[in-house]
């Protein structure tokens, strides 16, 4: 039987487009299940998760759990703890981080009283977090968790009379981490080489992936309270994260893996809330968590998503101090980043975009031409 040249050239694009997609779902599988090696010490997933659990350990023996939660949050300061530079550079970016993150949190709890002002308050709150981040060339988690103080005090019920209280744990916890990073940093200076700090220059279009990035994370937060859902930081939180990345590919990435950690996390934390954990149990799992995450983070980002979910869970549930069903607050946590996903990767995509940030562009070289 004779085959015409038109039906084999056919066969061979066929053949073609099939080896393709084998390629493209191979590389991609690759690169989502890669593990990489990890580049910090051993010694700092121990000293961050004691670090943070321990304002959890001592409401523990006081039997004030919520207080010590809300306390942690400010002691996540620790991980803005640079290892490059010298003792006073790496003292000051502790404390310049704790004092955004209670400045922050206050202005949370103040703009809950006037509902109407949350979105325009968190937006500029987002912009200023991403654009001192990202011109003092922090690393990750950068204003990460100073972001996320913000957004949970917009929608955790505090009322007004107690946010001197509230406020003051969370400077007690930033200024635990600070004490905590001279020693620690001492020790780091002592062990290991001194590579210097960065030198700070104005890098083209800060200004305008500020205003992207922002702008898109406020859109998460529109989307989730546009759907009624209980505590919607987490959108805004997710997308952030997500957003973040360098490039497309990065971005996708860290959106599945998001996604999947997300999931398998809600599993995780509906199974561990189920426990009814006692006070102690609580503190346990918070430092075992945070050891978890900052064992992972660095090698698999899924892999640490698994242990973040359920953390931020933790903290929504025994920091508000209200009863929450665990069902709800782990369906509430998928919705919120999913939500979260779809903003970051269209978001993504703008950032990437260079016709729609053109007039970004121009208005970030009017501003630097008048200002500068």
């Amino acid at each position: 039987m004779v085959v015409s040249k038109p039906m084999l050239s056919l066969k061979r694009r066929v053949a073609t487009l099939k080896t393709f997609i084998i390629n493209l779902i191979s590389n991609e599988l690759t690169h989502l299940t890669a593990v990489n090696r990890s580049l910090r010490p051993w010694h700092i997933p121990l000293f961050s998760a004691t670090t943070i659990s321990f304002p959890v350990f001592v409401s523990a023996y006081f039997d004030a759990l919520s207080a010590g939660i809300i306390s942690s949050l400010g002691a996540m300061v620790i991980l803005n703890l640079p290892l490059v530079g010298k003792l006073p550079y790496r003292l000051v970016t502790v404390m310049a981080w704790g004092f955004s993150m209670s400045l922050c949190f206050a202005l949370g709890v103040i703009t809950q009283q006037i509902p109407i002002l949350r979105l325009p308050i968190f937006t500029l709150m987002a912009f200023g977090i991403i654009i001192f981040g990202r011109y003092y060339q922090q690393p990750p988690p950068g204003g990460l968790f100073i972001m996320m103080a913000g957004a949970v005090a917009l929608f955790m019920p505090i009322p007004l009379a107690q946010l001197p209280h509230t406020v003051g744990l969370i400077m007690l916890g930033s200024a635990f981490a600070v004490l905590m990073s001279l020693p620690y940093s001492l020790f780091l200076l002592l062990t290991r080489e001194c590579k210097p700090a960065p030198i700070y220059t104005y890098q083209a279009d800060t200004i305008s992936e500020s205003v992207i990035v922002a702008g898109f994370v406020s859109l998460s937060l529109i989307v989730a309270m546009t759907l009624n859902i209980s505590n919607p930081y987490w959108a805004a939180v997710s997308c952030f994260i997500i957003i973040q990345g360098i490039h497309l590919r990065t971005i996708w990435i860290k959106q599945v893996h998001r996604l999947l950690g997300t999931l398998v996390g809600a599993g995780l934390a509906s199974w561990m809330l189920s426990w009814s954990l006692p006070i102690w149990g609580v503190a346990i799992a918070v430092l075992v968590m945070i050891l978890c995450i900052e064992s992972l983070v660095d090698r698999h980002y899924g892999l640490a998503v698994i242990f973040i979910t359920p953390l931020t869970i933790f903290i929504a549930e025994y920091g508000s101090g209200l009863p929450h069903t665990y069902q709800q607050v782990t369906y509430v946590r998928l919705v919120d980043t999913a939500i979260g996903c779809m903003v970051a990767l269209a978001g993504g995509v703008v950032m990437h975009s260079t016709n729609l940030r053109v007039p970004l562009r121009r208005m970030e070289s009017w501003l630097l031409t008048r200002f500068g």
